[in-house]
Formats: structure tokens, sequence, C-alpha cells
């Protein structure tokens, strides 16, 4: 078709000009493979900015940030007019007369071989941060060609940069730039830079600081203030004297700034991080499959995420974490002392270590390096380096060795507490652990644990569903219990936690109040173990659970956070919770994208779910009652009632606590993530020593703050007709409260027990004609008369009461021998 023209003078330009359009046109489609990505038109109406998401609390409070680049983006009228005058004497003089390619600045590179600076624009540069021409995914095969590679971007930078002029105003190009350009340390944006390093808003830079900013750009590692402050200074200077040199500033006020000090204010040191936190992780995992069904980029769409959680009641709960968490590992520390406290359930002493050694990857890849050679491979695990190592005290600079670090960690304790309010479904607390920096691993929905005698509520749930009421009585006994385990007939005999039976007929309310096994397991069998697995269920635990005569004592495990939404459904009036995180997400101009609500469906009739409160309320009414450990703390003013449950897994290894009180079901689960490390007692370790008093610490200070919405009260009082019996109360035996002065009893004291008020137990004699009642283990007293009040015991004075009235039968029974004889 060039044939056409007849002149070849002007055939051959328009050849060339019709090549040089078709190359372009190669360039933009990607033709053949060959050119890489180049932005469309879409791209360039609407641009990523790869804006971090940030993560709010239900009242408004910045918790953390997800991002790539730590950005907050800006408008143009918010941006200092120093910045601006400032970047364009440096960076492109003719910024407002190019239309994105500047001619003269071009020539100049070419002419000077790029000696006298370069001729990218501001426009070139944002297209280059913008869509990352230079990135490899951006390179086609061309790619591969020396010189090619260099060129091929060049020209994609010019393109792009055409568009954007062609499609927005100077000073929208400005602000694209401004908030799009790094400043080192993970620093994006003029606001985001603007705080980290003056801890300022971007329109209140003077110019020393606004052109210690822009000097910035050439160099952000070489020219950083923080780690090069007198290169930064130099650079400065470089920056206002362009500015005197192209009129922004007089050559008086250019030498008064070049005079000024660095200047340097840190920002909130959060500024700079992500705020990472059991909760950010958690919500991170909650939003995983809405942002991909919705096609959202958590890290670069800039979105505003308000959790349900209460900042007020979640700062409390993290103080009472950090009080009670602190004091048990003194605790266990004081236990154990030089002793190592991994232990099987035979009280055998386990090697930990070695078998923590032997799982991390690197012991296989030093197995196949050092074949047959033990002692090289050890040499690599006890060798000392530094390392940062969590304690109460703060984050701790030491000299360790591999196998030191797996000691040392592996005698944490730590924990896991979630706090819901069922009404709403709205999660309120949510601590995963101890420190998320040194300890990743959720408490709350990723670890599972034993339950212990928190599960036995599911039992006598069962056993309400099948007709009971909680005036049904059982005996406090010996129990056997017949099971099949693939074919053979096996025999579960189950003791209760102080190895005694009192031979009582208790309430179902009593004795779930006081947490008696034997109870529990009767109950259990009449009702059939599958039963109580399909309530537990019914009322919101989702872990596969072993259908066994020991169910109910919490055999299984499950996690915190299973555990509070199955009790928030007794709290909701039988109705079943899908409990939420997150309430509502916006876009960055607080548009909102989506509202979340919780799924409510009905478990229990409000008849059951009524009388299993009342239930609850048995662990403080009732003698005994697991959860009166609760009155050394401030929390029964104005009628208010709490429910609540303890619950401790085998050789003391998980210790649990779930509260209840008329607004909140809190869960809190505490032991070290390695299990043969636990308690030695449950004078030590159990639930009512470890986690009900961490429940407790968060619930005071909930009740003494006016301002925390959740007030003192009792339950809330039965909507429906109560068709069971249930008003049967426990006889309590007289106490006396003069003997021991309690007010010198300091029951949080680590080497201290809390007393529990005891009832005389009972102990069948072998002739089964008499019950006979234990005595205070005291020196000289005389014997009580028959109507005489019994002074309370602890476990431990009827342990060494035990053994010393034996030891007075044996030495009856040698007298009587040795006088008949």
């Amino acid at each position: 078709m060039f044939k056409e023209i007849k002149n070849r003078y002007l055939r051959y330009p328009v050849i060339f000009i019709y090549f040089i359009i078709l190359f372009f046109c190669a360039l933009q489609i990607n033709f053949l493979w060959l050119f890489g990505y180049s932005p469309s038109y879409t791209d360039i109406k609407s641009p990523s900015q790869r804006v971090g998401s940030e993560l709010y609390t239900a009242d408004g409070k910045l918790i953390g940030r997800y991002f790539k680049e730590n950005r907050t983006p800006v408008e143009f009228k918010d941006i200092s007019k120093n910045v601006v005058d400032a970047l364009i004497a440096t960076e492109d003089v003719r910024f407002y007369n190019h239309s994105g390619i500047d001619i003269q600045a071009l020539g100049r590179a070419v002419v000077g071989m790029g000696k006298e600076g370069g001729a990218s624009t501001i426009t070139q540069q944002l297209a280059k941060n913008l869509y990352r021409t230079r990135y490899a995914k951006s390179s086609g095969l061309t790619s591969k060609i020396p010189l090619v590679r260099t060129i091929i971007p060049k020209l994609k930078e010019w393109m792009t940069a055409i568009k954007l002029e062609s499609n927005y105003s100077k000073d929208d190009i400005l602000t694209m730039y401004l908030n799009t350009v790094s400043f080192g340390n993970n620093t994006y944006g003029i606001k985001t830079a603007s705080r980290i390093y003056f801890n300022k808003q971007a329109n209140q830079l003077s110019v020393p600081q606004a052109a210690l900013l822009v000097g910035m750009l050439k160099a952000t590692t070489s020219y950083n203030p923080i780690k090069n402050p007198e290169r930064s200074v130099e650079r400065r200077n470089v920056v206002i004297s362009q500015m005197s040199k192209y009129d922004y500033l007089s050559n008086e006020d250019a030498t008064k700034h070049k005079k000024a000090p660095i200047g340097l204010e840190a920002g909130n040191e959060d500024e700079n991080t992500d705020g990472d936190s059991y909760l950010r992780a958690a919500v991170d995992k909650y939003l995983e499959k809405w942002c991909e069904e919705n096609n959202y980029d958590l890290y670069e769409d800039g979105l505003k995420i308000y959790t349900t959680i209460d900042s007020k009641l979640q700062g409390y709960a993290e103080d009472a974490v950090k009080d009670q968490m602190r004091i048990l590992q003194r605790r266990f520390y004081s236990v154990w002392g030089n002793e190592d406290p991994w232990e099987d359930s035979e009280r055998k002493k386990v090697d930990y270590p070695d078998r923590a050694k032997k799982s991390l990857p690197i012991y296989a890849l030093l197995q196949k390096k050092f074949p047959n050679q033990p002692d090289s491979v050890d040499a690599y695990f006890e060798k000392k380096k530094k390392m940062k190592i969590f304690s109460y005290r703060g984050d701790r600079d030491t000299l360790f060795s591999t196998m030191d670090s797996i000691r040392y960690y592996g005698k944490i304790l730590n924990t896991g507490m979630m706090t819901l309010e069922p009404k709403t479904g709205k999660i309120k607390v949510w601590v995963g652990g101890i420190d998320h920096k040194f300890f990743k691993y959720d408490h709350v929905n990723q670890a599972k644990r034993q339950a212990g005698s928190t599960f036995k509520p599911f039992a006598y749930l069962a056993a309400l569903e099948s007709g009971m009421s909680p005036c049904d009585k059982f005996t406090d006994k010996p129990v056997r219990i017949a099971y099949q385990d693939k074919g053979e007939t096996k025999y579960w005999e189950p003791k209760n936690a102080d190895w005694s039976y009192s031979y009582q007929d208790m309430s179902l309310r009593w004795a779930m109040g006081r947490s008696v096994n034997t109870v529990t397991a009767q109950v259990t069998e009449k009702v059939g173990w599958d039963n109580v697995v399909k309530w537990a269920h019914e009322c919101g635990i989702d872990s596969k659970l072993e259908s066994v005569p020991s169910v109910s004592l919490g055999s299984n495990d499950v996690t915190v956070y299973e555990m509070v939404k199955a009790y928030g459904t007794f709290l909701n009036e039988g109705n079943k919770v899908d409990p939420i995180l997150v309430e509502k997400i916006a876009d960055r101009n607080d548009n909102i994208i989506e509202e979340f609500a919780p799924k409510f469906k009905r478990a229990l009739s409000e008849e059951i779910a009524w009388l299993m409160l009342y239930m609850f309320r048995g662990s403080m009414e009732e003698p005994r009652g697991t959860s009166q450990a609760l009155w050394e703390w401030d929390l029964f003013k104005k009628g208010n009632q709490i429910g609540g449950k303890t619950g401790t897994s085998s050789d003391y290894v998980d210790a649990w606590y779930m509260g209840i009180t008329k607004d909140l079901v809190t869960g809190v689960w505490i032991g070290c993530d390695e299990r043969t490390a636990h308690f030695k007692n449950g004078e030590q370790g159990e639930g009512s020593r470890t986690a009900l008093p961490l429940f407790a610490k968060f619930m005071e200070k909930v009740y003494k703050d006016p301002l925390s919405g959740y007030t003192y009260g009792p339950f809330p009082k039965a909507k429906v007709e109560i068709t069971r019996t249930y008003n049967c109360p426990t006889p309590r035996p007289p106490v006396d409260t003069v003997s021991t002065d309690s007010v010198l009893v300091d029951s949080l004291d680590i080497d201290m027990s809390i007393a529990e008020p005891h009832e005389p137990i009972k102990i069948e004699p072998a002739n089964n004609t008499k019950v006979e009642e234990k005595k205070p283990a005291t020196e000289n007293q005389p014997k009580p008369e028959a109507n005489t009040p019994t002074v309370p015991l602890t476990r431990k004075e009827e342990r060494e009461l035990k053994r010393k009235q034996k030891k007075e039968q044996k030495e009856k029974e040698k007298e009587n021998k040795q006088n008949n004889g």
C-alpha cells in the first residue's frame, strides 16, 4: 500500500511512522507475550494504590492494619504547599508545562549521556510506581535481551504517562504520586511519612521538613534521617537550594532553613507496624472466605474493618491475663524448682526437649549432613547465640542455644480467653495467648484441649431433656460402668477429685455445682453418653466427640471458642448463635460495603435453658460449690448473680473456668502448650485456683467501670412457665467462723491455696453398719459432741486426717492383740 505514495521522501517517513504506531500497538497488547503487561484504559481510570486495610474496635479505636506497603492516602488540599514546591523544584521543574514527557529534559539527557541528570518526569515516576512497569511480571520475552529490556519499560512508562496526563489533572497526578512513593522503613505516602518522621499531619510540614522528605526520594536508605542523619541534612539542603533557584524561596529564607536542625520527632511507634495481635490474625482468618467471594484483597484494597470487640473490655481482659499469668508462672516455677516438669500420666519423667528437637525440620537435615555423628548434631543444638526471649518484665536479650530455648518455652504457661454477648452474638473479648510476638498459636480458636469438668453441664442438660428435674437425686458412691470397646466388655470406675465418697443423696443441682464425678457418671450412664454428645453438638460444640462413658468428664478436646458458644446457648434462652467477630466493613471513604449479622437457631426450649442457668448458679449457692472462691472479689453487689463451672483435666494439665453473668459468657483456659508439663496437684493447678481468678479479676474491672455498659444484677427471670420441680435447696452444715481468722489468709499468695468450705466427709466403715465423721487434724483436741459444729477442712487437711486415723486404728488393733494375747 505504501507504493501508492509516489514521493519517496514522503513514503519513508510514513512507513517509519506506521511501524512506530504498529510497534506501540504491539507494546500495548503484549503481542505474542513479547513485551509484558501494560496498563489498560480501565487500569488508568481506576488505579490501584495498594492501600492497606485498617482494623477498628466496635467503639472506633484503631487496633491494627493489614498492609504490604504501609500507606494512608491523603487529598491534595491536605498536603503542605512546601512539599509540592520542594518536589517540583527537585524532580520536575517543568511539571506544569509538559504532557507527561519532558522533551527538553529528554534531549539534555541524550546529549549528556545522562551525566546532567535524567529525564524522568513526575508522571513517569508515578506510572512506574503505580503500575510497576519494571517488575518481573510486567516483562515479556524481550526482557531476556540486553539493552532491549531497559528500553521497553521506559517506552511503556512514556505511554502510561501520556494516558495519565490525558485522564487526570496535574494536582491529581501530584496527589497520586505523593500517596504512592516510598519514604523508607516500609513507609509509603506523604501522610504516613509525616507521622513517622515528624509526628505531624501532611499539611503541617515546614520547609526544612518537606525538603528532608522530598530529598529522601532519591535514595531512601542513603538519605534516611534515622540511619544517616548527616547525609540526610546535606540532601535536604540541596532541595532547599533548588527551591531557591526556581524562586520558591528567597535566598534569605533558604539560608535560614539550611541552618535548621533535623528536628525528627518519632510518631506513635504503632504507626509503622501492623499492630500484629491474636485479634488481628483471627479477623484475617474470619474474613478469608468473604474476601475471596467478593474479590477483595485485605492487604491492598484500603478497607475499614469494624470488629465487635469492646476496647474497654479487651483492655481489662488483657490486664487480668497479664496479672494472673505472672502469678501462675511464678507458682509453676516455685512448684518445680530445678526439677523438670515434664511427666506422663504415671508420673514418669519425659524427655520433652529431645522429642521437640527431633521434630524440628533442621534435625532431619543435620542427620543427613552428619550421618552416624550424633555429637555433631548435638553441637549444633547446643551452640549459644543471641536471642530475644519472652518474659513478664518485657522482652529480654540473652545468649541461648536451641535446646535452652526449647527447655525455657516448654515451661511457659499460656492461656486463651473469650467473652461473648449471646443476645447480640457479638464477641467482646478475644485474648489468644500471653504474647503474640512469641506465641503465634491462638488458644481461643486453634488450640483444642481437654475440657475437664466444664463439659459436665451437657450431661445434666441431657438429664433435663430426658425428663429429670434439678431436684432429682443420685448417691455419691463408688461407680462401676460397663461398656463395649471393639466387642470387648470393659469397665470404667471414675473417682471423685478428692478420692472420697460422701454416700449422700445429692440433687442434680448440688452434684453439678460441687462437680461430683460419681454422680455425673451415673447421670451419663442413665441418659446415655450418645445423648450427652448429641446435646453438646446441639448447643454449639463443633469438634468431633468420642462417645464414651467418660465424655461428661471432659475427655474430648475442644476450643475455648466452642465452649463459650455452647454456654451462650443457655444464657440466650436456648437459642444457639454463631458468634460474629466483624460487625461491618467500609471502604476508605467510609461507604459501607458489608454488614454482618449473627445467625440464631433454636437448640433448647426456654424452660430447659432457664433451668440450666439455675443449675449453674449452684456452683455459688450449693454447699462446696466450685465457684465459691469468687466471693473473694468484689462481684456481688446489688443482688448480682454469677454462674459458672470449673474444669481440670487429668494430671492438672488443663485448667478451665466458664463464667456466666446476666449479659456475658466468658471462657478461660490455662495450661502449657506442652501437655506433659503441668502442676503437681489440685491445690496448685485446678481450675478454681488458676482460671477462676482470671475471670474474677476481669469481671471486677468491668463492674467497677460505670461506663463499661455492664452492671450488677440477677439472672433473667423465666419468661415461660417452669413445670419441673427445682426449688430444693441443700441443707448447709453449720460452720465455725471463730477458730480461724480468715483475714490472715491471702488466697492469692502463690504458696497458699483457696480453702473451699467443706461439709464433713463421710467414710463407709468395713462392716457397713456405721458411718464415722472425720474430725479436724489438730493435736490434743477433745472429741466434739454430736451436736458440735464441725470445722471445714481443706483437702490437704482431709488427707492428713485420713492418714492419722489409719495410723491410730492400726495402733489400737495392735494394742488389742497384745491385751488378748
